[in-house]
């Protein structure tokens, strides 16, 4: 099952070339044509072979390139440096300490979007409920079916704002409720 795995290995290789791979010079040993590593850590990246050899080992490297189909090689090594080069910046959390430092970002940029949108509507309403053209009788909100003896106004979104004005506008908060 290995053999397969190696016989199209050397498609990066020249016939006849004299530098070897960087996997190859790292690890000191003569870079055969037929080289597992040599279409994904060419001999001018020598740095990325490094990072992923430190990380994973050049033998686990190669087990699971030689277990993978070539067209899903590239991908793996890709991903391996990624997170060869994740851990060496962060060995504790490697990757999934940057994809929870991206997420708790968005989840503040996200929050302060909410909040500029909620000022954006309530401006608008301001401008909308001061606006001449708006006191003719067909752009009166009618009676409310549900409480006869109040009649709320409608927002143009189909949405009410909703402000708490004791934590002034907590991002923990829901700023919207939907208005039926």
């Amino acid at each position: 099952m290995k053999d397969s795995g190696s016989s199209g290995g050397g498609a990066g290789r020249k016939q006849g070339a004299a530098s070897p791979c960087a996997a190859c010079k790292l690890l000191r040993r003569r870079c055969s044509q037929d080289c597992v590593f040599a279409p994904y850590f060419p001999a001018d990246e020598p740095q990325k072979f490094a990072s992923v050899h430190k990380v994973f080992g050049a033998s686990n490297v190669n087990k699971m390139l030689q277990e993978l189909p070539e067209h899903h090689r590239g991908d793996a090594v890709s991903s391996m440096v990624y997170e060869a080069n994740a851990r060496i910046r962060d060995p504790v959390y490697g990757c999934v300490g940057a994809i929870s430092s991206l997420q708790q970002q968005i989840d503040v940029l996200q929050a302060q979007l909410a909040v500029s949108q909620a000022e954006v509507v309530h401006m608008r309403m301001r401008q909308f409920s001061s606006s001449p053209v708006n006191q003719s009788p067909e752009n009166i909100s009618p009676p409310s079916r549900h409480h006869p003896s109040h009649t709320p106004t409608r927002s143009l979104f189909g949405m009410d704002m909703v402000v708490d004005h004791q934590s002034h506008m907590g991002m923990g908060e829901s700023l919207w409720s939907s208005c039926n």
